[in-house]
């Protein structure tokens, strides 16, 4: 795909505690690689990356490829800029929540970026994938995975444990992410919720993609309540 030639340009959040991983679980999403030097992220970066997305309709048939460009915006997880953080809720359309399974900390700080997510974000259930980063540390870790599913199954969210070391279940997480943003669109009747730059009927954009546009109140907040097992992502399915 060239600059400007997608159907629907998709922006996600990445939150969590400062350390978690965020800055490294984006840049293995798009670009197959690890960083281990730690460098503490100062406001909101932003990383872009281009994908066919294909529904699956109830008969398992594959409907047209949608070509999406996806922006995964990285925060800052410090309390000092969470002012700075909650600007940007409203952005977005899916979140990736992260926290490190080597701190218990960062697990419990869960339920507080949860109740922001609720608050700050376009509708009242936001599209949320719930991410145990670090899973490569097993030796290491702090957080049980049925603590984390238990958490994930009270908020009604899908959990993934993943590596930003390793890529283990980095795309797959985004991928179901994408997917349950999909899904809400296609659910919705009225799309005028969908900001205008982010529809492309004639395949170009129109925004400028360091600012994205602003989404309005979601009008299907009352009936959709996202959640995709393992075998629906196809990154998963295809192990």
């Amino acid at each position: 795909m060239s600059d400007g030639d997608y159907d629907y340009l998709i922006k996600f959040l990445a939150l969590g505690d400062s350390g978690v991983g965020k800055t490294s679980f984006l840049y293995q999403y798009t670009d197959g690689k690890f960083n281990s030097k730690f460098i503490t992220t100062v406001g909101i970066d932003f990383r872009e990356k281009r994908v066919v997305y294909k529904s699956s309709g109830p008969d398992g048939t594959v409907g047209r490829g949608q070509r999406i460009h996806i922006q995964l915006w990285d925060t800052a997880g410090q309390e000092r800029f969470r002012s700075l953080t909650t600007a940007f809720f409203r952005d977005a359309m899916g979140f990736l929540l992260l926290f490190d399974l080597t701190n218990e900390q960062s697990f419990l700080n869960v339920r507080n970026w949860m109740s922001q997510l609720q608050t700050h974000a376009y509708c009242e259930n936001p599209d949320v994938v719930l991410c145990g980063n670090k899973s490569d540390l097993e030796d290491q870790r702090a957080v049980k995975t049925e603590n984390a599913r238990e958490l994930a199954e009270k908020y009604g969210v899908p959990y993934f444990e993943t590596s930003a070391a390793s890529g283990e279940n980095v795309s797959c997480a985004v991928e179901v992410l994408l997917d349950l943003i999909m899904k809400r669109m296609e659910r919705c009747v009225d799309k005028s919720w969908i900001p205008d730059g982010m529809v492309h009927s004639n395949g170009h954009s129109t925004s400028n993609l360091a600012e994205p546009p602003i989404l309005v109140s979601c009008l299907c907040r009352q009936d959709f309540k996202g959640s995709l097992t393992r075998s629906q992502c196809k990154s998963c399915s295809e192990n």
